[in-house]
């Protein structure tokens, strides 16, 4: 079986190899990339948990060395405002905005390259189609040359010889394609879930006079109304 694929494979010709090479680049990138993405790795709900709670009784100090002890994207985005804790609420949400991208880039790692392996996959293969072609229409050409009769037979083996690095180009591109924007999408996802919270953290980091939720904090009961 293996055997009969292989044979199978070769008569597509030299440009089958770096199609294969392609494929498994691909195919590694996709894994270490859905590794690195965990949720554990992105944005850790017990760590989140935990984090939040220090941060709304202002224990900034606390949350800052969790972060610090921590390795997710969110925890990186988040200390880098809690070392502006208590300064201007444009402060803290351009350095975090800063640090947001930054972890975003980290997340896109390699996404690049799996596009790029999507794209070129069915231009190799149709290259090899196109030199296969060639090399079949110029043996016609030769036999018409030598006067003899072109094999119908001959020329549609030839055929479809070459057109097997189109169709694994298209094999090989199709899934990573489709890899690419999977990673993608989950990419989006993680930054809008991680831009809701920086924001949600951010009010509780600018002093009381700045936050919409101050009134929330120091509001008293009204007297007058009790009475």
């Amino acid at each position: 079986m293996i055997q009969d694929i292989y044979s199978f494979l070769s008569k597509g010709g030299w440009l089958m190899i770096p199609i294969g090479i392609c494929s498994v680049i691909a195919l590694g990138l996709f894994f270490e990339r859905m590794w690195s993405l965990q949720r554990t790795k992105v944005i850790p709900a017990r760590f989140l948990t935990m984090l939040m709670k220090h941060v709304k009784e202002g224990r900034f100090q606390e949350a800052e060395a969790m972060c610090e002890g921590n390795d997710s994207h969110l925890a990186a985005i988040l200390h880098a405002g809690l070392r502006y804790a208590g300064r201007d609420r444009a402060i803290i949400k351009e350095v975090m905005e800063e640090a947001g991208q930054r972890e975003i880039h980290f997340m896109e790692r390699f996404l690049g390259a799996i596009g790029a392996i999507a794209t070129i996959s069915p231009l190799l293969g149709l290259l090899g189609t196109v030199t296969g072609m060639i090399t079949v229409f110029q043996r016609v050409v030769s036999q018409a040359a030598a006067g003899t009769p072109a094999d119908p037979g001959g020329l549609a083996n030839g055929i479809w010889e070459a057109l097997i690095t189109t169709a694994a180009g298209l094999t090989v591109a199709i899934p990573t394609y489709l890899a690419y924007r999977y990673i993608e999408s989950k990419i989006d996802r993680f930054s809008v879930e991680m831009i809701d919270i920086s924001l949600d953290a951010a009010e509780y980091m600018v002093p009381e006079n700045q936050s919409p939720i101050s009134l929330n904090r120091t509001k008293e009961p009204d007297v007058s109304e009790s009475e």
